[in-house]
């Protein structure tokens, strides 16, 4: 629910879903998944003490198991943002057992000449490992295959002044957003990145248009813009903001991702957001740009971008 007080108008809330990738509650306030785990941790418990009765008071056993029966439910019942206790220690567990140097080589880390000396291999510690990329690669249509976790595409967003607006119009372009959340029909992503901007070209391009421009006061405005535009990229490090959707589907439905896109830019117009579906080109430029944050690949421009 989002509300916003305004002195003229009131509160004015606006409706959006909650998460929809929530697993259904089966039983009671459990999950299927939960349901199953804490009824197989049931039966182990009674198994133990079925088979141990004849050697062992009642009240002994409860108390044994109770230690491990509330263990087995915090990790069952318990979430760490967002994550259920369980998923987060397997988690955790292949993170510690995952090498942390991992270099592209998809044809393997070859091993140190053998000329090197001993101790400085030694020194150097174990050798990096080969990276999985996540994504096996880009089709046509600008789709991430990414192999068994399906197929994802990727668009830009423009960004809207919310702040500026009246209460009515923030209460238009909120229940634009919410349409939109409501219209999902699978996983969808909103990625704000910071990227390196470099304006030399702008600059250079407004040079080169400001002679024809139909007044000598214009001329003059656009060569000192250009000029303004020029020292900003002499000064330091330039940073804009991205946003990127991605939309998610499962392996096979390239184009349903595609479609899921166009009607994400249809239903966030009302919102007054521009969405911007990439092409290959512009997909592997923002793949690029990000794996790669210290180079100077740009991403692909987009109405979004602003310094």
């Amino acid at each position: 629910m989002n509300q916003f007080t305004s002195a003229e108008e009131g509160p004015c809330t606006t409706r959006i879903p909650a998460d929809i990738s929530r697993p259904d509650r089966l039983i009671g306030p459990f999950t299927a998944r939960q349901a199953a785990v804490l009824a197989a941790v049931g039966v182990v418990l009674y198994a133990g003490w079925w088979a141990t009765r004849p050697l062992m008071a009642p009240l002994v056993y409860l108390a044994m198991v109770v230690p491990v029966a509330g263990a087995a439910s915090a990790l069952v019942l318990g979430r760490r943002e967002g994550v259920g206790l369980d998923r987060f220690l397997l988690a955790a567990l292949a993170h510690r057992r995952r090498p942390k140097r991992q270099v592209y080589a998809p044809d393997g880390v070859p091993p140190l000449p053998a000329f090197v000396p001993g101790r400085w291999a030694a020194a150097a510690g174990p050798p990096p490992a080969a990276m999985a990329m996540p994504y096996a690669g880009v089709s046509a249509d600008g789709v991430l295959d990414l192999g068994r976790e399906g197929t994802a595409a990727v668009a830009t967003c423009s960004t809207v002044n919310f702040e500026l607006r009246s209460a009515a119009e923030q209460q238009q372009l909120t229940a634009a957003f919410a349409r939109w959340l409501n219209s999902l029909t699978g996983p969808a992503q909103l990625l704000v990145r910071c990227h390196r901007i470099d304006l030399t070209p702008l600059a250079d391009q407004l040079h080169q248009d400001a002679a024809g421009l139909p007044h000598p006061a214009l001329e003059q405005a656009a060569r000192a813009h250009a000029d303004f535009l020029a020292s900003l990229a002499t000064g330091g490090n330039l940073l804009g903001r991205q946003t990127v959707l991605v939309s998610r589907e499962p392996a096979g439905r390239a184009r349903r991702a595609v479609q899921r896109t166009h009607e994400a830019a249809r239903a966030l117009g009302g919102a007054e957001i521009t969405v911007t579906p990439l092409n290959a080109t512009n997909t592997a430029a923002l793949i690029t740009g990000a794996c790669n944050p210290d180079t100077p690949t740009l991403p692909a421009p987009s109405e979004g971008d602003r310094p």
